[in-house]
Formats: C-alpha cells, structure tokens, sequence
C-alpha cells in the first residue's frame, strides 16, 4: 500500500480509504467486519464513516455503522486514521442536526461513544448549513480541536467559494482550519475540476473524493434494459437520489465506451476507474465502498496502477462533458 501526505499536514494516510456507508442497513455486521478485515489486510489505514450512516436506513437506523467501526477498532485503534462527519439529522429536535455550536458539540461527544475512542482523527462537516454562520460553526469546531476530540478537521460536499470564504474566516479569526475536502469525483462527475480542486491544490488542502465508481455504475455490471439491482441504486432514501445522478442513457453510453477501452487496456472497469481518480495529483486517497469483501480486489488494485498516458488521455477525453453537469433531468 502507498500513503500520502494528508494535505498540508504531517499525517500520512493509505492511499485508498474504506467507506462504511452501507454498513449495518445494506449489509450485516458481519460482512461489514469481512470488509475491514480484507481491507486492513491489504494495508489500508484509514476509514471513513458518519453519523447519519448507514444512509438510506432512516432515523432509527442512524448511528449504527459508527457502532459497527467501534466494535471492529477495539484493541487495534491506533493502527487506524479514523474519520466520521457531523451535521446530518440525528433526532426529531430542529437542533439535532446541522453546523450550529450546540449541535457539533453534542454530535461529536455521541460519535466517540459509539465509536468507542477518545478522539477521531479527522472530524468533518457532512455538507454546508447555510442556516449557521460560518464563524459559530468555525469556532465550535475549534473547541472541538483544542479539546482533543479531534486532530484534524475537514469538510464535505462544499462549493468552492464556500470553502474559500471559511478557510479565510479561519484565517481571520485565528482559528483551526480546514484541513481536507470530501467531494463527489469519478469519471461521470467531474465538476469539482473546474473550481474545487484548484482551490485545494493552491491551499494545501488534502483531497478525499468519495463515489469513485459512481455507485456502483462503472462496475459495467448494469444494464440499462434492466431495472437497477437490489443494491445502491434501490435501498431506502439513498436509492433514488443514485438513480438521479447516475442512472441515465448518457451514462450507459459512456460505460460501454469505457468498457471498451479497458478490455483494449486488459484490466476490469473499476480497476481504471478508482486508477483515473488517483491519476489526478490533487487526489491525497480515494474512498472505496464494498458490499462484498470481494469487490475490493478490483478497486484495491487500482494502487499498485500507474495509467498509461495515452489510456488517460483518452478516458479525459471521453468524458470531457462532465465537467460542465450532470445528466439533463
């Protein structure tokens, strides 16, 4: 396994990161601790989680992926970066959710419960609360850091200015900073290269893009003369909004051309795809999810690949129009 420097940092991470995302809704305890286990054998280091997750199980389910990585950490924590997220909706109170200075406070003390640690090592906000200033949320986030609880902090699912405006607020008010940046990336969704990773390279920021496969699409296991299978594309809340990016004839046009390239280039889809992800130097590790410990040996192998430059020419080339958006609705 490869590690990278975490951003402007001193922590180094493994180059892929597991996500839990489907752990304890999706699939049991049991094949989730399959995953781990194949995964911390493989030499990675760093896991992802969250407290909403497992997303798509609804409220009375949230939590318990972070309960699941607890229980699998005990005895073995300080051999693993962990990093969960906060902001989600955890309760039925309109303060249970969101970047307010009571909820950060409360939701960080019920992650390293269920976690079943003193401290996370990256802390960061699941999405942005327009409805919380950015300085409340800054300065919360500090007491978070200076406390302990957390060593670094980061965020998710930001606009580029957004970012911009609260790594300067930091700056301003000499407060602990962003440190790294979750966005959505893979060879169907590539906006984040026009704004977001420019602004994470001239920062320092380290960059930890989730949905590398695009769900599950750039498996090339999907048909589109076929409803989705039981799986991401269909399970809870979580279902529909994955068939709203992905599952469009633009998409399946684009999988059989990359399917194609990747039979010419003798590796599976999803070995070239997560490898098109790190090919891109601002990457630090790319979030890989599984519901099968078998899975990872595909997307486990895109480390040990350095991608002919012509290959990622063409795959650059290929998808060039998602730069600009998602399918039309």
């Amino acid at each position: 396994m490869d590690y990278r420097r975490f951003g402007g940092t001193g922590l180094q991470v493994s180059r892929v990161c597991l996500g839990t995302m489907t752990f304890g809704f999706q699939i049991d305890e049991a094949t989730s601790v399959r995953i781990m286990d194949t995964a911390a054998d493989a030499g990675v280091t760093f896991f992802d989680t969250a407290n909403v997750y497992p997303l798509g199980g609804g409220e009375e389910r949230v939590g318990r992926t972070e309960e699941i990585v607890g229980r699998w950490l005990k005895g073995k924590r300080e051999r693993f970066v962990l990093a969960t997220k906060a902001v989600g909706k955890m309760g039925p109170s309109p303060w249970d959710q969101g970047a307010s200075r009571k909820h950060l406070l409360d939701a960080i003390d019920a992650s390293l419960k269920r976690l079943d640690t003193d401290y996370v090592d990256l802390y960061q906000l699941h999405s942005d609360d327009r409805d919380t200033p950015l300085d409340e949320t800054l300065e919360a986030l500090d007491v978070i850091v200076r406390s302990g609880r957390a060593r670094y902090i980061g965020v998710s699912n930001f606009l580029a200015y957004r970012l911009a405006r609260a790594l300067g607020r930091a700056d301003a008010l000499r407060l602990s900073r962003f440190v790294s940046v979750q966005p959505r990336y893979n060879l169907l969704f590539r906006q984040i290269e026009r704004e977001l990773l420019p602004l994470a390279d001239e920062e320092g920021l380290a960059v930890i893009p989730y949905n590398p496969l695009a769900g599950g699409l750039l498996s090339g296991k999907h048909r589109r003369d076929a409803p989705p299978p039981e799986g991401r594309f269909t399970v809870g809340t979580a279902g529909a909004m994955y068939q709203a990016r992905y599952w469009h004839e633009r998409e399946f046009d684009t999988i059989e051309a990359l399917k194609k390239l990747a039979a010419d280039a003798g590796m599976s889809l999803p070995t070239i795809a997560v490898a098109w992800v790190l090919a891109n130097n601002t990457v630090t590790s790319a979030i890989l999810g599984a519901s099968r410990p078998e899975q990872l040996s595909d997307t486990l192998a895109a480390v040990d690949l350095s991608l002919d430059p012509q290959l990622k020419t063409k795959l650059d080339e290929l998808t060039h129009e998602y730069r600009f958006g998602d399918a039309p609705r």
